[in-house]
């Protein structure tokens, strides 16, 4: 995916707000977001094998580096429990430039050593 500023949020949907969590935490575990927020439950309407669905969902809307989308869909597919997910990243066109540079910094590859000393756990 190509965005000019390099930024996209991610939106998925789940039918639990344990799950929707859970995709939350491992997206932010890997450093693929640098923010998820999860609301709902939000009403969803929606064909699904030839027959109008209602549902209740929550929504996860991840903050995120372009570059990343890959990783970020194979992610969610991976313990996401729908037969089809809906996955759909939206380019980030504009931004306060402190927030869009804390995505940056957020969602940066760390080195070993940056990791283990962000783990308080350790000492």
């Amino acid at each position: 995916m190509r965005v000019s500023n390099g930024f996209i949020q991610v939106l998925t949907t789940v039918d639990d707000e344990e799950k929707a969590s859970k995709i939350a935490k491992v997206l932010l575990e890997k450093r693929l977001a640098a923010c998820v927020q999860v609301l709902g439950p939000i009403a969803s309407s929606y064909w699904w094998k030839g027959k109008i669905e209602r549902t209740n969902e929550w929504m996860c809307i991840a903050k995120a580096r372009a570059a990343d989308y890959e990783k970020i869909e194979r992610t969610i597919t991976g313990i996401h429990p729908y037969e089809v997910p809906e996955i759909l990243a939206f380019p980030i066109c504009s931004g306060y430039p402190a927030y869009l540079k804390w995505i940056r910094e957020e969602t940066a590859p760390r080195r070993l050593s940056q990791s283990l000393d962000s783990r308080s756990d350790l000492v």
